[in-house]
C-alpha cells in the first residue's frame, strides 16, 4: 500500500487520532496538509512529520465551522500542490450533558464543528477533485453514530449525520471517481481518554471483546486503506475499528 506523492488533507491533525492519521499517510509517502485550530500547533506538527520522515507537508490553521476560512485554506493548499487527492474529516469536539441539562450552545457548537464543518471542507474539496476526477474523502464518525450513548445525544447526532452524510455524497460522486467513505472507531486511547479514571478504563475494556481500549495506530491504517488505490473499489462504507464492541 502507497500514498506516494499524494496530497493529503488531515482536519483536527495536531493530535489524537489525527497524529495518528498524519504519521500513517507520512510513512506511505503522501504530502501531508496537517489542518487545526491552531495555526502555530499545526505548523509544530507538520514539521515532525517532515523531521522524522522526509516528506513534504503544509499546516494551516482554519476553523472548519467557518465556510470562508475552509475556502481559503483549500484554496491555498491546491495553489502550493497542485491538486487534492484526499480528504479526511477528523476535526470534532465534545460536549457531554444529559439532554434535560443540555444548552443549545452545547448542541449547537457540536452540530457546527462536527457535521457542518465536514459539509464545508467536502463541499470545497470535491470542486477540485471533479477537475482531477480523482479523490478519496474519509470521514471519521464512531460507534456512538451506530449504538446512541447516554449523556452524548448532541455527539451521536452529530456522528450518526456523518454515516448519511458519507453515503448520500458517495452516490453523488461515485461515477465521477471520486469515493467516499467512513471509519468508526470504538474507544480510542486518547488524550481525551488519558484523564479517566482507572476504574472507568477496566469497565470499558470490559465491553470490549478484545479486551482492550483501542489506539490511534489501530485506526491510521484503515483510514490510509481506504485513501489508497487498494480501495478503489469501495465506496459509501463504514468500517467499524473497535475491537468487535458493536458487532
Amino acid at each position: 500500500m502507497t500514498l506516494k506523492d499524494r496530497v493529503a488533507i488531515v482536519t483536527g491533525g495536531t493530535r489524537g487520532i489525527g497524529k495518528g492519521i498524519v504519521r500513517r499517510f507520512a510513512a506511505l509517502g503522501a504530502k501531508v496538509v496537517v489542518i487545526g485550530t491552531n495555526g502555530e500547533t499545526a505548523l509544530q506538527a507538520a514539521q515532525e512529520l517532515e523531521r522524522e520522515f522526509g516528506t513534504e507537508t503544509g499546516s494551516f490553521g482554519c476553523d472548519v465551522s467557518d465556510a470562508k476560512q475552509v475556502d481559503q485554506t483549500l484554496d491555498a493548499v491546491v495553489e502550493r500542490f497542485g491538486r487534492i487527492d484526499v480528504l479526511v474529516n477528523n476535526a470534532g469536539i465534545a460536549r457531554d450533558n444529559l439532554i434535560l441539562r443540555m444548552s443549545d450552545e452545547e448542541w449547537d457548537e457540536v452540530l457546527t464543528v462536527n457535521l457542518k464543518g465536514m459539509f464545508h471542507t467536502t463541499r470545497k474539496a470535491v470542486r477540485q477533485m471533479l477537475r482531477q476526477r480523482s479523490g478519496s474523502i474519509v470521514n471519521i464518525t464512531s460507534v456512538v453514530g451506530l449504538t446512541g450513548n447516554a449523556g452524548q445525544s448532541n455527539y451521536c447526532a452529530a456522528k450518526a449525520g456523518a454515516i448519511g452524510f458519507t453515503k448520500a455524497v458517495a452516490k453523488e460522486f461515485a461515477a465521477k471517481g471520486i469515493r467516499v467513505n467512513a471509519v468508526a472507531p470504538g474507544f480510542i486511547a486518547t488524550a481525551m481518554t488519558e484523564g479517566l479514571p482507572e476504574k472507568m478504563k477496566e469497565e470499558l475494556s470490559r465491553l470490549i471483546p478484545m479486551k482492550r481500549l483501542g489506539t490511534a495506530e489501530d485506526v491510521a491504517p484503515v483510514v490510509a486503506f481506504l485513501a489508497s488505490d487498494d480501495s478503489a473499489y469501495i465506496t459509501g462504507q463504514v468500517l467499524t475499528v473497535d475491537g468487535g464492541m458493536v458487532m
